[in-house]
């Protein structure tokens, strides 16, 4: 499986959402860490995706998750790590804290998906706006990576719920540091769901942004940036 490493110090993984790659949340989040030292980030391509070939072996969400955590085991070995999820990232991300809590030093949801089946979720009757900045981005990145990816091979999963789903809820308390970013204009995963999780971490920031959609963030990505810096500054800090 492809990925994309900058820096050293301790792992953090970001995961893309469903047929994205790593471009998108390496230019998100790089800026960050430029006067930030002690993290290897990991931008990764899942199965399917940016440099990664699909795998046939994998039929469902639950394989996906495996070839994530290998990947990442393969990686961090023993050392405790971060994890940085995107819409269906965050699903894995949730995933991998639910099978292995104690390993995860932090947990970044950016617009998660939480209700699997799309008729089910909450979401607004209005979409974002499509500014300039929208459509550079959608050129830039999203674009780019649809055109990469195996879409035939990541389809068939997502158009079955029951394979697109994990097959264990991964609801799960998570007691360390934790931050949840929606965007108030999401159309496709919504904001109001994951409001229904903030009860799981009891250490989380959970932030809805004005104006923005699944892509976020367009308008507001100095707050974001800003929101992701304090959540490090609570993992590195866990006890101030």
């Amino acid at each position: 499986m492809h990925y994309e490493s900058f820096g050293t110090g301790s792992p953090i993984f970001f995961l893309p959402g469903w047929g994205g790659d790593a471009g998108e949340g390496r230019d998100v989040h790089e800026p960050i860490f430029e006067q930030r030292p002690g993290w290897r980030r990991i931008y990764v391509d899942p199965p399917g995706t940016g440099q990664s070939p699909a795998i046939p072996s994998i039929t469902d969400q639950d394989g996906m998750l495996a070839s994530i955590l290998e990947l990442i085991d393969e990686l961090a070995g023993d050392e405790s790590f971060a994890l940085a999820g995107t819409s269906a990232g965050a699903l894995h991300a949730r995933g991998i804290v639910r099978r292995d809590p104690d390993r995860v030093r932090g947990l970044l949801l950016r617009v998660p998906g939480i209700i699997v089946d799309r008729t089910r979720r909450t979401l607004p009757t209005e979409g974002p706006a499509e500014t300039e900045a929208w459509r550079d981005k959608q050129r830039a990145y999203y674009d780019v990576a649809e055109a990469r990816a195996d879409l035939d091979f990541l389809g068939r999963i997502q158009a079955d719920v029951t394979k697109y789903a994990l097959r264990v809820d991964p609801a799960a308390r998570f007691e360390r540091p934790t931050l949840i970013v929606t965007g108030r204009r999401d159309h496709i995963t919504g904001y109001a769901d994951a409001w229904s999780i903030l009860d799981d971490y009891p250490r989380a920031t959970y932030a809805a942004l004005d104006g923005e959609g699944h892509e976020l963030p367009v308008r507001s990505t100095g707050l974001y940036q800003a929101l992701v810096a304090d959540w490090l500054d609570r993992v590195e800090h866990p006890d101030a």
